[in-house]
């Protein structure tokens, strides 16, 4: 997330250009939307399991990364595909996340979401288990989940495609006020989101995931994307932002 910060600041000042991240999480981690309280979360039982956790710059609710392929794009907001307001932009953005999801095989689907949140959505801490607008999603089920930060001068949109694994484990982490709360929040959730791996039969690969992503993105942002790491400066600032920020309970452990 420290990276994501770093490169969101020096896309939006031009000093690199608009930057596609696509990157996985070892140990796998819990991350918290900006306004989720740490409430949300069994601590005990997430440190058991030997899971990290952090707080993301955006929005949304809790994902647990781990089995997946992460996406991050930065750039300033004069960029005309990150331009306009958020859903505008994730209308546009969404172009490109099917087409990354054509190349893999999988037929996907994103429209605006015209449901209405009851309270228990609200309150749920489950991210993939509530509905968003224009979400991906494949025969009615949540496959891609994003969310953005949008700061002065630049936007950040980054989200998550389960390649495989059992996606209740998120709820073994979280609380709820009874084991029974608990299971009926896993079973909401198989029924609202699924894998690459129960589209398709089998596992996704996480390198096949990323050549379709840089694929997609280019054609749809019609840019020619050439592979590169951070700066110098990005890497600094990004180990700012993790030591001041994003390894701080502060920022952590708010709300």
């Amino acid at each position: 997330m420290a990276v994501d910060e770093a490169i969101l600041e020096f896309a939006g000042k031009g000093i690199v250009p608009p930057t596609l991240r696509l990157f996985s999480w070892f140990p796998a981690c819990l991350s918290l939307g900006y306004a989720q309280p740490i409430q949300d979360v069994d601590l005990e039982n997430l440190f058991s399991n030997g899971w990290e956790i952090v707080r993301r710059p955006t929005g949304g609710r809790a994902i647990l990364h781990t089995d997946e392929i992460t996406y991050s794009i930065c750039g300033p907001n004069t960029e005309p595909h990150l331009s306009g307001g958020v859903l505008e932009s994730y209308q546009k953005l969404s172009r490109a996340l099917l087409m990354a999801l054509e190349l893999m095989g999988i037929n996907a689907d994103s429209k605006e979401n015209m449901v209405q949140l009851s309270q228990d959505d609200k309150n749920n801490p489950v991210c993939f288990e509530v509905p968003s607008n224009y979400e991906i999603t494949v025969r009615g089920k949540k496959l891609i989940g994003s969310a953005q930060a949008r700061k002065k001068d630049s936007v950040l949109q980054h989200g998550s495609l389960p390649l495989r694994g059992d996606l209740t484990r998120i709820v073994q982490v979280l609380n709820f006020p009874d084991n029974t709360s608990r299971t009926e929040a896993g079973h909401r959730l198989l029924d609202h989101a699924t894998t690459v791996e129960n589209v398709l039969g089998y596992a996704g690969d996480w390198w096949v995931a990323a050549h379709a992503f840089r694929k997609a993105f280019s054609t749809v942002l019609e840019v020619n994307l050439e592979p590169m790491g951070l700066i110098a400066e990005e890497g600094k600032r990004a180990m700012e932002l993790y030591s001041e920020k994003y390894n701080n309970p502060d920022w952590t452990e708010k709300y």
